[in-house]
């Protein structure tokens, strides 16, 4: 029987308090060491992808250590319990199931009287199915034209994770050959963000994807009313232009002004959905089908590295133990992440709200609050951009930020040029090589403005090259990250109550139903 109890009563937490020795990276990545470290602390993931975390500051008694506490907060019996259809999501008393948008871990899961994996892949054969349609001809537009741009209308989970990946896979799929279609996005209610995109689009030969799960989210549905009267201004059939991904009790399931309607449900959580119908229906129809699914093999891969008993080899469960200890014995307030591929550029904002909506959270499981820090701050661009900007607080700064850097051997095109000796992609790596020992190991000097103290902590994620299995692996690594950490801490990674009072205080100030302060503040933007 599973228990969940708060982290600060654990004996094997307060174990490592009492045994606080962080190492020192300055010594321990030295010479000869340094060499062995680097080849010892690594834990192979999937789709070719290592999780290096030599240049943390763990040494063997601290990683069993995490061992030891990870055993004690049962996380493998946990992750266990949750992919065979417990409750998890206590908060709104539901199942957790988005790992099963890629493949089945455990048991039948049964809910709502229907085999949940088999309605997830039920949906993906009826998305493949009309993408194809589109993509062969058997699906145009009024004038008979091929249909040439994809618009995905929706807002956080259902922009975020779906925007990063398809920029993630962007070039990579012209290079390949299965470039099908530019896919676009709305998600702002700021009239400027969908005037732009439809700006830039010819809604003739646009389909535009409207993800709702309820049917009734106030900033995607102002959208979709934005992008219907662009399209009537046109004199275009909005139904002939518009799909639905929805649930199948949403007002949207069975409207006629859709083409079709693809289903979610509510046991997956916005920011866990890129791999369900929110983010299948826009790649499926970018890249195809067929590149959809690899994606979901490369998460599927890593699903079950994570099903791992033994914490030292689970890479994601490794990575959230470490980070836990980062930020509950060590104190260190946020995590920086660091993608050394500009195809990655919005992965950390994917991660930012995986992370920060999921564990941003003072009071544990069962309501009560929690006397000890919880989910980091979570921020990053790429490299080498970021080296130019905020780099210099990361090295210098008065806060020590652990860094996870992700870094590819080869580009995505395969096209380079060779400057001074070395190729672009040969720059990018030794960058990202640098930045990792001067971080660890500093630099000395007099002038105390150019002394660097070292010491601040960095993992990486190395791959050959960002394809969708290794696009599909990292997703499914952050997921599952951010989960144990979730039941380290004894919380609920899997509601978002922090995001609704906003929206019920935005519905009073459109109603004119205000007074005091929020009057006044309404009054200031003249609403």
């Amino acid at each position: 029987m599973n228990q969940w109890k708060n982290l600060d009563t654990l004996s094997t937490y307060q174990e490592i308090q009492k045994d606080n020795h962080a190492v020192d990276l300055k010594e321990v990545l030295s010479g000869e060491k340094g060499t062995e470290r680097v080849a010892k602390y690594q834990i192979p993931m999937a789709a070719g992808l290592i999780y290096s975390y030599a240049a943390k500051r763990v040494d063997d008694q601290i990683l069993d250590q995490l061992k030891k506490l990870a055993e004690e907060c049962q996380l493998a019996e946990k992750f266990e319990e949750l992919y065979n259809g417990a409750v998890i999501n206590t908060g709104e008393k539901r199942l957790v199931l988005h790992q099963l948008t890629r493949g089945q871990l455990g048991e039948k899961v049964m809910a709502d009287g229907v085999d949940k994996r088999a309605f997830y892949a039920e949906q993906q054969v009826k998305i493949a199915e009309f993408a194809k349609k589109v993509h062969n001809g058997e699906i145009v537009n009024e004038k008979g034209e091929p249909f040439t741009t994809v618009v995905q209308i929706g807002i956080g989970g259902s922009d975020l994770g779906p925007r990063a990946m398809y920029l993630a896979l962007e070039n990579w799929a012209k290079k390949n050959g299965c470039f099908k279609m530019e896919a676009k996005f709305i998600s702002n209610v700021d009239p400027d963000d969908a005037a732009a995109v439809l700006a830039d689009t010819d809604p003739e030969k646009a389909i535009f994807i409207l993800v709702s799960k309820s049917g009734t989210t106030l900033e995607t549905l102002t959208n979709e009313a934005f992008v219907k009267d662009a399209l009537k201004n046109k004199g275009l059939d909005a139904s002939k232009h518009m799909i639905a991904v929805t649930s199948e009790t949403s007002p949207l399931a069975k409207s006629s002004d859709y083409l079709a309607a693809f289903f979610m449900d509510d046991y997956i959580g916005g920011r866990y959905s890129s791999t369900s119908a929110v983010g299948g229906a826009v790649l499926s129809l970018a890249f195809g089908p067929e590149i959809f699914a690899r994606f979901l093999q490369g998460a599927a891969e890593e699903d079950k590295l994570a099903t791992e008993k033994d914490a030292l080899k689970n890479p994601a469960m490794l990575d959230a133990l470490i980070g836990v200890y980062e930020r509950n014995i060590l104190g260190y307030p946020a995590t920086a992440v660091l993608p050394y591929s500009q195809a990655l550029s919005r992965f950390p904002a994917h991660l930012q709200q995986l992370d920060m909506e999921s564990n941003g959270k003072s009071v544990n499981r069962f309501g009560e609050p929690v006397d000890y820090a919880t989910g980091p701050i979570i921020f990053g661009e790429p490299g080498t951009n970021g080296q130019h900007s905020f780099y210099q607080l990361l090295h210098q700064g008065t806060d020590i930020i652990p860094l996870q850097f992700i870094g590819f051997k080869n580009s995505q095109a395969d096209t380079d040029v060779l400057i001074q000796g070395s190729t672009s992609q040969q720059k990018l790596c030794a960058n990202v090589t640098a930045q990792i020992m001067a971080f660890a190991c500093g630099k000395q000097d007099d002038n105390r403005n150019k002394n660097f103290a070292g010491n601040r902590p960095s993992s990486i994620i190395i791959g050959d090259k960002l394809t969708p299995e290794a696009l599909g692996a990292l997703l499914s690594h952050f997921e599952n990250k951010v989960m144990f950490q979730g039941f380290v801490w004894n919380l609920n990674s899997f509601d978002q109550e922090g995001v609704q009072l906003g929206k019920v205080l935005a519905k009073r100030v459109l109603a004119h139903e205000t007074d005091g302060a929020l009057k006044a503040f309404s009054d200031l933007l003249n609403i």
